[in-house]
């Protein structure tokens, strides 16, 4: 296959796990990646799965929430300090830009003693922000897609999901030369996601175990808060089949696990996941590669 998928982190929330790290995944095409969301420990995942720093020209991130940004400073400076040479593209929702910005002036020291050290170029101009928003697609239906890059390898579409409260949140279609490939980020069931993903070869969906949850946050102060949050802004893995099936996708990938413990088998997932859905599910691990 020229187009690929790297699952990097398959774990939903900031919780760390020795057995899932954070939401990460690459699309790589010919050799060059595509990164979409950075959360805690995904400069290590991307050694573990032999991607080099130096492959990534695009980084995407869906939304804000810190289980999927956390590790995006840590890209930065390692790929810098490692060799990077050329322009690196971060493309997202608002507060991207600030958000770069703050961790330039939060590592001004460190960056400015290596330049000097070492004769690197400065790390802030090698990093272009793209930050885009639902209400600035041109021509679009809000929700209803829009592409936000397009090279010689890929065209990749945004569409912006239901994942309250949080407004400006994203899924990603890339349509390689073989093969399309839909992340979905953070959601509820929504119609945006399934017009994204209509005819799709891979559907990599977050999904959620509600009586699992409400095992684990039962001993939470405000445990009737959290899972009420959690069944308002995310999807079942009973709803995801019927999602795929909706957008008539080939194979139906479950990743962002909540919870990401084993307290729900990969049969129990996969078997609730089928239902509604006739194509292939695959219950996600970290560093597996399609």
């Amino acid at each position: 296959m020229r187009t690929r998928l790297v699952l990097l982190g398959t774990n939903g929330g900031p919780t760390v796990r020795l057995d899932r790290s954070a939401p990460a995944q690459a699309i790589v095409v010919d050799g060059v990646a595509y990164l979409v969301d950075c959360g805690e420990g995904t400069v290590r995942q991307l050694a573990a799965a032999g991607i080099p720093l130096s492959s990534i020209e695009h980084v995407f991130f869906t939304h804000h929430h810190a289980d999927h940004n956390l590790g995006y400073g840590s890209l930065l400076l390692v790929s810098w300090v490692t060799g990077l040479q050329r322009q690196l593209s971060v493309h997202g929702p608002a507060p991207l830009a600030q958000m770069t910005d703050a961790f330039f002036a939060m590592n001004a020291f460190d960056l400015e003693m290596r330049a000097a050290s070492t004769g690197r170029p400065p790390l802030t101009g090698l990093v272009r922000v793209e930050e885009f928003s639902g209400a600035e697609f041109s021509g679009q239906e809000i929700g209803g897609g829009a592409v936000v890059l397009e090279d010689d390898r890929v065209r990749v579409t945004a569409a912006r999901v239901h994942h309250p409260p949080v407004e400006e949140s994203y899924a990603f279609r890339f349509d390689g030369p073989d093969r399309s490939i839909v992340i979905s980020g953070d959601t509820t069931p929504c119609e945006e996601l399934i017009r994204l993903a209509t005819g799709a070869d891979i559907l990599v969906h977050e999904v959620t175990y509600p009586p699992a949850i409400e095992a684990v946050a039962a001993g939470m102060p405000h445990a009737a808060t959290l899972t009420d949050h959690l069944r308002d802004c995310h999807t079942t893995v009973e709803e995801v089949g019927r999602v795929a099936a909706a957008a008539g996708v080939g194979t139906l990938v479950l990743s962002h696990f909540v919870p990401g413990d084993s307290s729900v088998s990969d049969a129990e997932w996969a078997r609730l996941a089928q239902q509604g859905f006739a194509g292939r599910v695959i219950v996600g691990r970290d560093l597996l590669t399609l």
